[in-house]
């Protein structure tokens, strides 16, 4: 990691690329929840956050359709991507399930290092 201040303090760094958030937008909060749990349970994520009230508009089969979602904005690091994309493929309803995943361009010290031993 490298120091985007000039202090002493330990406020952001750049993570070099290894740290991941990841969005799934899900039809219901029990399979919201469900997923979370599984996710930080099994350490392929450190955290997953749970966003109700989501609306979804979007094209599916040729039509545009809308939708009440509940979004999973989930923490992990890069090698974990392929195991955690597994395990929501397996408990997720969807015929094709989002799985975005974002990089973290630079973070909190402790936080990015509390995700990265949270992981397995």
């Amino acid at each position: 990691m490298v120091h985007l201040n000039n202090g002493t303090e330990n406020i952001m760094v750049q993570t070099g690329g290894q740290y991941r958030i990841v969005l799934v937008a899900c039809g219901s909060t029990a399979e919201a929840r469900n997923i979370g749990r599984s996710v930080v349970e099994k350490e392929l994520a450190a955290c997953a956050n749970i966003v109700t009230g989501v609306e979804s508009i979007y094209r599916w089969k040729g039509k545009v359709e809308r939708a009440r979602e509940v979004l999973v904005v989930m923490k992990t690091t890069a090698p974990r991507l392929p195991d955690l994309e597994s395990e929501v493929n397996r408990l997720h309803s969807y015929d094709i399930p989002e799985f975005i995943v974002l990089p973290v361009v630079a973070g909190s010290r402790e936080y990015l290092k509390w995700v990265g031993n949270s992981v397995g």
